[in-house]
This record gives C-alpha cells, structure tokens and sequence, in this order.
C-alpha cells in the first residue's frame, strides 16, 4: 500500500478538528504552557510557504509540550482592522467587512491544512464587535486614569481631581505628576478649581490622562486620507503605495506611553528576549540621563530650556539650534531673517522624524537673528534653527558643542561657526579638531574655566551642581520615546467611544459598549482632517456629535493575546480565575519588524492593566523569538523608461539609463536557465505580451533582436524576500498537495535555523518526501497493513533510538529544529541498515516524530492497534544507560599499520586483550610464526603489534 497524504492528511485533520484534540482547559490540575504566534493580517493574497515557517516551529513547541503532560494553550486569530484592507476594498468595491471575512475563511483552510495543533474555539478577529467591545474598555481606562511618579503606577483621574479640589497645582510636586505639566499655563489654588468652567477643568485633565487628545505635528498622507505612525513612513513617502506624506498640525488621540519608559527600559532586564531585540527596543525607548539648562535669550527676561547629555562640555557651546517646530522660532525671528527662517521651517517640518535622524548627509539650517547668553561666560550665542533637532526629543532646543558632537560639527564647519574644543583626548591630545568631532567620554577638561583639569565624569557632576546652586538648571532623565498617536481617519477600525458634549471630549458609559462601526457604502478618506464617520450625519450620541477618528491597527492587537485566555467571555475581558492560571505567554514567536510597534505597545499595555489589578504579571511575554523569512528568486525585467519603453537585456547591466524600472516576472510562467555562467529565467515573448496588458502603468517596449531568438528572451534572477509585489511566492496549497503536510513542516524546519532568513528550494524536498515513503514502507505492509513485530529490540536498536530521543528533546527545547530533521532521518537509516522492523523501536519513534510529522504519525500509531491519538501520549524517557558503550572495536596494527578490527569488551584487563589479539587468525597471518616484540595497548583506543 503506497504512502497516500492526501487521504491520511484529511483525515487527520478531520479528527483532529472533531474530537477537539488540542482543546485547552481553564481549570486543569496540569502545568500550563502558552504557546503564541503573531496573529496574521488576512490579506487577499492569503499565505505563502514563507508565512508558516514561525507556525510551524511553535506547533512543534506546543505538540512536545503536550506529550511532556502540559495543558497548552495554542490559539489562532487574526489582526482584521486596518488601512490594506480598507485600501482593498476601495479599490475593488467590496466592503472590508466582506473581503476581511473572505480572508479569514482562506486563512483558516490553508492553516487547518498544514494540521497546526490549534484550539480553534478561542479564535479571536479584532474586527468583531464582540472584541473590539474591550479594546474600547481598555481605551476608557486608560482615558480615565493618569500616571503618579512617585508611585510609578497609574491612578484614577478621579484622584488627580481630589488633589486639585484640595490643594490645586499651586506648589505641587511636578515630579509626582505626570504628563504635560508645561501645558497648564497656570498655577491654581483649590478655590480657582472649583471655579473653573467644565471646559477648562476638562482642558487641564487632558493634560495627565493616559489616554489624551492633543494637537501636535503628525505624518498627514492625503492620497490614503490618514495619519501615519513614523513607521508607516519611509523617505517622506508612505510605506503603502508611496504616497506623500507631509508634516501637518492636527488634534489627535494619544497615549501616554511616555509614563512608562522607565519601566519598560528597565524591565527588559527580565525578559528571555535576544539581545539584539532588546537592544532595538532600548534604542528606541532612548534613555539618557543629563540636565535641563536655561539660557537666557539677549535684551529680554525669558529663558530657553535645554536638556544636554554631556553638561561637561558647556563652555564649547557656540551656538543653539532649535527644532523646526519650536515655537521660539515665531518669537526669536527677527523682521530681517523672517521669509528665509519661515521658508526653511516650511520645508523641514515636512520630512518625517525618522527621515531627519537618518539623513546625515544633509546639512541646512537658518540663523534667526536672535542671540541667547552662555550661562557661564556670559557671551553671546547664536540662536539657529535646523531639521537635525527635533521638536519630541527633549526640549526641541540644544546648546551645540561641534567640537564634541559629529552633527554639531558638520553644521558649524557648513556655515563657519567657532569649533572650540574642551576635552583632551588620548594622551593629552589637545589639537585642532579638523575631520570630526571627539565625541569619547573621557579625557580631560581643557578651555573650560573651573572644570580645567576635571576628568569628563567629575565634570559631568560639577556641572549640575552649580546650575542647580545658580538656580538654572537641573538634573534630568529624558526619553526618545514619544506619546503613541492613537487617531486615523480612516473608517475600517475601531469607533472611539468618545462623543462632544458643549465641546468636551466625553467617555461613553460601559454599559454602551460596544460602540459598532456603523456600515456604510462610501467610507472613502474625505482627504480632510475628519475621517470617513463624518460623512454620517446620524453619527451621534443622544444628539452629540461622536467621534469621527478610528483607533490604529495596533489597538486590537496590543492585547489579544490575554483575550485568548477567556475569548468567550461576554462580562469581562477575562476572567480572574483564567489569568490566575495562564498568566502569561512561555514562548511567543513572530518577526522582528513588530520590535518597536506591537511588542512595545503591548508591553505597554500589559503594564497598565497590571497597576489596575486587571493583570498578574508585569510583563506579557516571557520568551520570544523572532524567525527569519524565506526568500525566493524573482525573474527581473528591468525596463529603461522613456517615450518608449525599452528592456535592458544581459550585458547592459553596466549601462547607465535615465529613470530606470524594474519589473517582476512570475517565476511560475518562466525557465531557469544559465547564461554565460549566470542565471537567468527565460521567459516566452508571447507570455511577456500578455503580461503586458494586464498591466496598465507599462509602455510600449522595444525588445532589443538579440533578446528575440526563437520568441524568448532573458530576465535577471533577483534574490529577494517572498511578496506578492515581488512575484516570487510559492503557495503552500500546492506544496501540501503534490507532497503532504508533513512534508511542508519538516522541509521548512530543515532549510535551516529557525532565527536565520533562508532560500526556498522546491527541488530540495524531495529528500523530506523520500524520508517519510520510506518510514511508511518500514512499518506498512503491501496489504495496508501493520509490517511492525513484538520481537524485543536488540542493544544496537534501542541505542540508536535513544540517541534520538535525547537529541529530539535537547532539540526542540534548544529550538534546534532543523538538526532535529537531520537525526530522524540518520536513525532511520541506521534503523533500515540493522533490519529492525519492531514496534518497541516505531513506537516511540513516532511519537518524538509527531510534532513534526502529526499526520503520518497518527495513521501509523492508529494501525499499530492505539485508539486515542498519539498527541495523547507521553514524550518517551530517555535512557541513558543505553548508550554506554559495553564494548569496543579496536583497530590492531602491525608495526603502526591497522590490518584489522576486533571488537572485545570494555573494562577487561590488558593481558586478556593481548592474549584475544594474539590468538586471533588475522594476527597469526601477520606474525607469520614470528614472536612479537613488544604488544602496546590503549585500553579503549589502540592495539599495536610490534613485531
């Protein structure tokens, strides 16, 4: 009976699904083990082989688990809200709400396809009303609560009121309350607050709330209708269809994520997490500890705060430069410097912050006439602005130090402004700085009046400290991070359960959750500030308008993965007793381009619903792993663009060609072939016509003649990242197909380290395919039936299934998976080489197989007579005794060179050995009846006859 996996395969798949095999409880007496992927967005395209890879090593995690006697929680859903989809269906005509459905249903067959191990009845779809309902209440909360300093735990709004109520903000400790405190232009005593009008009252709150609405700079893109997160932003285009994208002043929704920076810059010290992730999240987060210094601006009574890492390098200030966006700009402009400065503050508030940080190369700037006083010296200082400070990161102003600091000093050196250095460097090294700045931490003070001769750290100290005494200054920690902007408009997301009552912003009370996305058949963006919503004119709340914004995509999924713990739950988020039991996610899985988004949101979040009480742990993932992607050649036809298009053939590669193009080809509609030692794929003339128009921005080509020969032509092999965009994706239906489930697991385990991005190969998994017909054709007869016998195993079988049980273990758990595919099917063949064909052997061997392989190795175990699944079973003990080696083959030389080998057991005394030796036929052949000289034996090693 052949191997058939379709048949075995559906089956499976079918049980599985039917008896609810991986059901997990909420109430076991078992150890728990949270197994978590990164939720999928359902596109159209649906997944290819490149998307399973993270799935398919967390199922293996979560079936070892099981068979290791733990209750594991392995679920599945899907991030459904979102600008593609909402892009999707403009483009196409169909209501998100239709195609997300689509998308999913796809989704979910091609998962259940591939035979994950999840429990389907806790699928979560961020986009069903009976979900979103709590992303609302998690947004209420952080609406209603602010964040104590002091405490460093957040507290109900209602207390910051009982505080003003009592005392007001009149010398109040700032440092206990958090937010925008230099936003409450005024000090207020407890009888001014009770005067105050609702509005106002309601104004200065939106100061502290966690969760506020503020106007601030944002990345407006007017071809999607929508803000975008700085990560949504690349080169001042949108990373979405590479659309402007300009600075713009808006009202929008935040979080104040900036009240935990501490806390998540310090708690990473806990996490199983890489380095190089936790590094990418500090880096972001952008701890620096310093000084907020006042300069005080020439001719006036008003100072300009600056925060400064490096206070020690004070007197090398030669100028300030503030941010674009500084409001100082307006005030500090003189008339003779206004259409130059305004011009230029135009211009640079138009690039992202990311765009700004990453261009080094670019130097501009304008002097705004005005000059503030060096604290210490009492010069005067030029006061510039320029896009290299940005408005979020400290004060929006620096003091610059060109000869300490490489921005400063290209700017200086760009517009001839004094590089003054103050610190020696190595051995005394007080020279001109010429090519770039010292930027070391250390050495000594020089050209700086009272801190001369200080080592860097001292001064660092003794700079503070007379700011303080002189009443400038103070010591400071800032952050890089900034406030998460919580508003789009855009439609397909979720409603703020906000409305405006005479102008105030409003929370709906609980009991009006969910607060439904109402349907609509025009939710284009209305290229305006207000999203879609505003096209409703019934979009309102006992007759006030409701807010028009929808949340981001990262709102659903910031907290999915506690929903998963109780996703039935129709009265809380979930329960008391199901965190008590699940707490937090063991092992999580997904990309590292969530790094700075999802993970520190939720991280975020995770840490807000513990100070309330809602949640037990403090952070939401205890180990995480990011898997690397799966690449694939793509067939490149690169396109010169002019009136007429033109390909650029092999051999042109070198030729420089005004606005150049490429286009990608479908490697399923052409041939690999090689050319001139290179690759290429060949592609029919007629395919490439036909391919043509379908696509409406192509042009007429001219087809150099060369490239025409017998209707065919050559197109450049591009290593890239499997995309839909790059026409390079292979399908996993087709794979699971032509060569089984299991084939498709085990095969993409094999390409290599689940971290390390890796090539697909379709013509490498045949030797996957080949392992698991042969596995078949061991333990099935030709009738179909069992070909396994109840003999007992020799030494030498049991010896190499317990090596492979120890390396499957040590495997799995090191997540070593590729290795794993390796010792299977080397204990196969050692197993086919010694002729076993015992049940004592198979059996267990299929259950460490089954993690990998479930299909296969389920029928296997059902035709060996179980009647429970083999995910029932227990992860089978290693015995380590099996692999002593009890005895040894020694190679025995004659004067050095081995003749032969004689295998005799271990731990006998040599003279046993040497007699055994001497005795033997083969020995006697080379003594040839000579006496031998000498016999010397390394007991466990060597034997060697001197004759």
């Amino acid at each position: 009976m052949e191997y058939n996996h379709k048949e075995i395969e559906k089956h499976w798949r079918d049980f599985w699904e039917k008896n609810k095999t991986f059901r997990a409880k909420n109430n076991s007496k078992d150890p728990k083990y949270y197994v978590l992927d990164m939720f999928p967005y359902p596109s159209g395209a649906g997944l290819h082989v490149g998307h399973p890879l993270g799935y398919i090593a967390s199922d293996i995690v979560a079936r070892y688990k099981k068979l290791c006697g733990y209750n594991v929680l392995h679920p599945m859903g899907f991030d459904a809200f979102g600008l593609p989809a909402e892009q999707y269906a403009i483009q196409t005509g169909k209501h998100p709400a239709d195609t997300t459905e689509e998308n999913i249903n796809r989704y979910i067959d091609q998962l259940k396809n591939i035979g994950f191990a999840y429990d389907w009845d806790r699928q979560v779809n961020t986009s069903e009303p009976e979900y979103y309902k709590w992303t609302q209440w998690i947004f209420l909360q952080l609406f209603h609560h602010w964040y104590d300093e002091q405490e460093q735990k957040a507290k109900h709004i209602d207390q910051l009121i009982s505080i003003f109520e009592k005392n007001g903000n009149k010398g109040y400790d700032k440092q206990m309350i958090s937010g925008n405190v230099e936003a409450v232009e005024q000090t207020f005593t407890a009888e001014e607050w009770k005067g105050f009008s609702e509005k106002t009252k309601s104004d200065i709150l939106m100061c502290y709330r966690l969760g506020y609405q503020s106007f601030a700079y944002v990345n407006w893109c007017e071809a999607l209708g929508t803000v975008l997160a700085n990560d949504e932003v690349k080169d001042g285009v949108s990373e979405r269809g590479g659309h402007p994208v300009e600075r713009r002043q808006m009202r929008q929704w935040f979080l104040r994520i900036t009240a935990y920076a501490e806390r998540l810059y310090n708690d990473l010290n806990t996490l199983d997490w890489s380095d190089s992730m936790k590094e990418m999240q500090r880096h972001w987060i952008g701890k620096s500890e310093g000084a907020l210094i006042k300069f005080q601006v020439k001719d006036t009574q008003e100072f300009i705060d600056i925060f400064t890492t490096r206070p020690d390098t004070i007197y090398g200030a030669t100028f300030m430069v503030l941010a674009p966006e500084s409001e100082w700009i307006q005030v500090l402009t003189t008339p003779d410097r206004k259409t130059v400065v305004e011009k230029y503050v135009n211009e640079a508030k138009n690039r992202s912050e990311r765009e700004r940080q990453a261009d080094v190369k670019r130097i501009s700037g304008e002097f705004t006439g005005s000059y503030c006083i060096h604290p210490f010296t009492g010069k005067e200082i030029p006061i510039w602005t320029s896009e290299y400070v940005l408005a979020g990161y400290g004060t929006g102003a620096v003091m610059a130090v060109p000869a300490h600091d490489s921005r400063d000093f290209r700017f200086a050196k760009h517009f001839g402004l004094p590089v003054p250095r103050v610190i020696a460097g190595e051995n005394g090294d007080q020279s001109e700085l010429v090519d770039d700045a010292y930027e070391a931490k250390e050495g000594i003070l020089m050209n700086s009046d009272i801190l001369n001769g200080m080592k860097v750290k001292d001064a660092i100290q003794a700079v503070i400290q007379q700011v303080e005494k002189m009443g400038i200054g103070v010591r400071q920690v800032n952050y890089r991070l900034r406030d998460a902007n919580f508003s789009r408009q855009r439609y397909w997301g979720e409603p703020f359960p906000i409305y405006y009552k005479d102008g105030i912003a409003t929370p709906l009370d609980f009991s009006e959750l969910p607060l439904k996305l109402p349907e609509m058949e025009d939710f284009k963006p209305t290229g305006n500030p207000e999203g879609p919503l505003a096209k409703l004119t019934d979009w309102k709340y006992k007759g006030y308008q409701l807010e028009t914004d929808t949340m981001p995509g990262f709102a659903g999924s910031s907290w999915y993965f506690l929903r998963y713990m109780d996703a039935n739950n129709e009265t809380v988020f979930c329960s008391k007793d199901a965190l008590k039991y699940w707490q937090d996610v063991d092992f999580y899985i997904g990309g590292t381009e969530h790094a700075v988004g999802h993970l520190l949101y939720s991280r975020f979040w995770h840490k807000f619903l513990y100070d309330l009480g809602f949640v037990p742990t403090i952070e939401p993932f205890k180990k995480l792993v990011n898997q690397g992607m799966i690449g694939n050649l793509s067939a490149n036809v690169r396109i010169a663009n002019g009136e007429k298009g033109r390909v650029i053939i092999p051999g042109e590669a070198e030729v420089q060609i005004a606005n150049e193009y490429s286009l990608f080809w479908d490697v399923n509609y052409a041939e690999l072939v090689s050319f001139n030692n290179k690759d290429y794929y060949k592609i029919s003339f007629e395919n490439f016509e036909r391919y043509k128009l379908l696509d409406k921005n192509f042009l007429d080509f001219d087809f150099p003649e060369s490239q025409l020969k017998d209707g065919h032509f050559l197109a450049y092999t591009v290593n890239d990242k499997m995309s839909k965009s790059k026409l390079n994706v292979v399908n996993p239906d087709q794979i699971c197909s032509d060569y089984g489930a299991d084939t498709l697991r085990m095969y993409e385990m094999f390409l290599g380290p689940i971290e390390q991005s890796k090539p697909w190969n379709t013509n490498g998994i045949t030797g996957v395919y080949g392992f698991l017909k042969k596995l078949w054709r061991i333990c099935i007869g030709a009738d179909g039936n069992i070909a396994l016998t109840n003999e007992e195993p020799t030494d030498k079988e049991l010896k190499t299934l317990h090596k492979t049980i120890k390396k499957i273990k040590e495997d799995i758990e090191g997540l070593s998976l590729n290795t794993s595919v390796s010792a299977f099917m080397i204990c196969l063949n050692e197993l086919y080489d010694l002729k076993c064909n015992k049940k004592k052997i198979y059996e267990p061997l299929l259950i460490i197989l089954s993690p990998f392989a479930p299909h296969i190795a389920e029928e296997i175990w059902w035709k060996l007579g179980h009647t429970t699944s083999i995910a029932e079973e227990k992860f089978p003990e290693f015995r380590p005794e099996l692999l002593i080696e009890n005895s040894f083959s020694y190679p025995v030389s004659f004067n050095g060179k081995v003749r032969f080998n004689l295998e005799m057991p271990l731990g006998i005394p040599n003279e046993q050995i040497q007699e055994t030796v001497l005795n033997h036929a083969d020995a006697i052949k080379w003594l040839e009846g000579k006496a031998p000289k000498k016999v010397i034996i390394v007991p466990g090693k060597i034997v060697n006859v001197v004759v």
